[in-house]
């Protein structure tokens, strides 16, 4: 139907005969004169139909409409002096139109293509209309770009590309299953995968070596705005490798693969303890766009004779006592934003916000007066902060204090814009706990139960000390990837098993499988995964994850555009031995 994409015609066409199609992007009639702004996956061309080139053509320029889809054939020709449009690639020619053929009408549309201050759930209800905003169009061929480029470098690596189950065995990996009814066996049911895990793990056994998978993943969980329920994961794993292997395959992926977005990636990329993290920056994702790094100044305290604080003092394992030194914080920050400031650390279990102000004339701030001459001299050391600067402090739980410290740091960055947010910069955190405490306080795998403990680190009595072999890819403050060494021997699974109250029947129910396989040889092996649509997101520069998936969800798990969720008829339940029991409302 086309001789050539709107965008693809530069001045070098000039003179030839041309057909194109594509959408209306708009149209004005000037003097009796008809211009139509045609638009189609490349761009935009500017048509002009004119009486006195083409009488009929005119006569249907007459009738279109915004949206509406049509053909054109023409002669492409310079626009006038003067008349040429900088904006377009084709800005400076135009097509002569010998004729038009209206293809198919449209609606008066329910918003204007583009525009971003729509409603989202409006935008989502007609996903068609939203998607053909050139902007949108870019985001996705990105996207097709990057998976190209990321399939390209693991085919040149020798890895192969095997796709896993999407009907496969519930077992626990944090989040909630999405479960999938049996009709041929009743009160059964699948599990969609929350990662390929256990099968990639088994393909390693089987001796594939290397495998990938741009895979899709399914979890129930609470939704953000850079979670979504169904999601892609770039799924890894490699026989016969250390962390270190692992880790630079995969920097070698991210370097082509954000290449294509023109981001230059440096390698090898940073690496951080994760407990430098938490400890410095509040958060096992850090953002190093910026410093502002948090300094422990509990020693400082000991001697306070403020007893609340002595007493959080004391205990150096349990509680935590950080300053947070901003440079030019003091001209920044008025009374009433550090008012906000205190609400908002509150919000997040903060009793209040402590502070010091660097004034020309001194120090200034309440907490002064609970610190020894020597205690503040030794912390002045440490910091060493400047006149202007304003130095803010958390005191109490250890977990507590580094969440709302680290949330506290993001936000004072925000505001002072710190940081260039165009600018990557990624850090790798490794040497994770393998466990933490569940609220119970019994032990909870931090990444998943099959990543491989660091075994000189094993202490049952202090499980919150043993230490995995996982690492996490961070960029800007998002999590991108995570990964980890797996537990290739049955004795050690048992071991991580038990101390998780997992016993051996429950085991072998769960993951009697993987238990078998690791009996039949299997290698040392490790893998990761990269979180496809929260990359992308990145590199198109939007918080919003639903900005760079094509037929998303909202955050109430709804797809707009289908209806989904929705009812099914009694018979399809029926068939599925299925009984429906809605919860009661308020008024029942």
């Amino acid at each position: 139907m086309r001789s050539h994409y709107c965008a693809e015609l530069n001045e070098l066409n000039v003179g030839e005969e041309v057909e194109l199609v594509g959408w209306v992007n708009s149209h004005r009639d000037h003097g009796g004169v008809i211009f139509i702004d045609l638009r189609d996956r490349s761009g935009i061309i500017q048509i002009v139909a004119d009486p006195a080139d083409s009488k009929k053509a005119h006569e249907v320029a007459e009738q279109v409409k915004d949206e509406y889809v049509i053909k054109v054939k023409g002669k492409v020709r310079l626009r006038g002096e003067g008349l040429e449009n900088p904006k377009l690639k084709t800005g400076k020619i135009e097509v002569v139109a010998d004729e038009i053929v209206i293809e198919n009408k449209s609606e008066v549309l329910p918003f204007q293509i583009g525009d971003k201050s729509v409603n989202e759930e409006l935008r989502l209800k007609y996903r068609y209309l939203d998607l053909r905003d050139p902007d949108m169009l870019e985001t996705f061929i990105l996207r097709s770009k990057v998976v190209k480029a990321i399939r390209d470098y693991f085919d040149k690596e020798g890895f192969i590309d095997v796709e896993t189950p999407v009907l496969t065995k519930s077992t626990p990996e944090g989040a909630r299953d999405y479960l999938v009814p049996s009709r041929i066996h009743p009160g059964e049911f699948y599990a969609l995968p929350q990662s390929p895990q256990l099968f990639k793990q088994i393909l390693m056994v089987a001796g594939f070596d290397k495998y990938y998978q741009i895979a899709k993943c399914f979890r129930d969980e609470d939704l953000r705005a850079d979670r979504q329920p169904e999601f892609t994961q770039v799924d890894v794993e490699m026989s016969f490798v250390e962390q270190d292997d692992v880790i630079k395959t995969i920097e070698g992926m991210v370097k082509e693969a954000f290449a294509v977005a023109g981001i230059d990636v440096k390698t090898p990329i940073k690496r951080i303890s994760y407990h430098d993290a938490m400890e410095k920056y509040g958060s096992d994702k850090p953002d190093l766009r910026y410093d502002l790094a948090m300094v422990d100044v509990i020693d400082e305290f000991v001697d306070s004779n403020n007893e609340i604080f002595a007493e959080i003092a004391k205990d150096k394992k349990n509680n935590r006592f950080k300053a947070l030194k901003v440079p030019g914080g003091d001209k920044f920050y008025s009374r009433k934003m550090l008012k906000e400031l205190e609400n908002f650390v509150r919000k997040f279990g903060a009793k209040g916000l402590a502070y010091i102000q660097v004034k020309e004339e001194g120090l200034k701030g309440p907490i002064l007066k609970f610190m020894s001459e020597e205690s503040l001299n030794r912390m002045i050391n440490k910091l060493k902060p400047e006149v202007g600067d304003i130095i803010f402090f958390g005191a109490g739980d250890k977990k507590t204090v580094l969440d709302y410290m680290g949330r506290l740091r993001a936000k004072i960055a925000k505001d002072m814009n710190l940081y260039d947010p165009k600018a990557y910069e990624f850090v790798w955190v490794v040497d994770f706990p393998m466990f933490e405490k569940d609220e119970n306080g019994n032990p909870t795998p931090l990444h998943h139960p099959f990543t491989m403990p660091n075994m000189e680190t094993w202490d049952e009595e202090n499980f919150e000390d043993i230490k995995s072999i996982a690492y996490d890819l961070v960029l800007n403050g998002y999590e991108i990837g995570g990964g980890s060494i797996r537990i290739h021997k049955e004795e050690i699974q048992e071991k991580v098993f038990k101390l998780l109250g997992i016993d051996e029947m429950d085991a072998r129910e769960k993951f009697g499988f993987l238990l078998d396989a690791l009996k039949f040889g299997a290698p040392p092996h490790g893998g990761f995964a990269l979180g496809l649509d929260r990359v992308i997101m990145l590199m198109r520069h939007t918080d919003n994850i639903r900005d760079v998936i094509a037929f998303p969800k909202t955050q109430k798990a709804q797809c707009l555009l289908t209806g989904a969720p929705g009812e099914v008829e009694k018979e399809q339940l029926k068939e599925l031995h299925i009984r429906v029991k809605k919860p009661k409302t308020e008024n029942e």
